[in-house]
């Protein structure tokens, strides 16, 4: 069976959290809490907001699309060619939350950027993982 050229993919990655959605969008929400799971960045999260995200390999130029508290942020995400939108998705369960990751976009002839999300969203999401079970439940704003 051959894609359609045209055809955009996405990545996404799924986790039960057993912390709340208030504490969890703390640690996506928060610049300093972000360094520490994902990159440098001046994030605030405001719709229209223009910021980067910076590691060792380059920067990321975003600008947030969506901001739900505790439900939903989006943002776009500009590297080396690729022009796509990361989702966070985060639904309260009994046990604690329900977060979706996304990040939509990836052209046919971008095997290799796909590929590398695919691997690097999950360290990145091991990482949130841990900077969430270590905060506080009394810190989260």
């Amino acid at each position: 069976m051959t894609a359609n050229r045209n055809e955009l993919r996405s990545v996404v990655k799924e986790r039960e959290l057993k912390h709340t959605p208030e504490k969890v969008w703390r640690a996506l929400t928060q610049a300093p809490l972000m360094e520490d799971w994902l990159m440098k960045t001046d994030f605030k999260p405001e719709v229209g907001h223009r910021f980067d995200l910076e590691a060792d390999w380059g920067k990321v130029s975003c600008e947030v699309l969506t901001v739900e508290p505790h439900e939903r942020l989006s943002y776009t995400w500009a590297a080396h060619g690729l022009e796509s939108v990361v989702t966070w998705t985060l639904t309260e369960t009994a046990a604690g939350t329900h977060l979706k990751m996304e990040q939509s976009g990836f052209g046919p002839d971008q095997d290799r950027a796909y590929h590398g999300a695919r691997a690097g969203w999950e360290q990145f999401l091991d990482k949130l993982e841990k900077v969430v079970a270590d905060l506080d439940e009394e810190d989260v704003l």
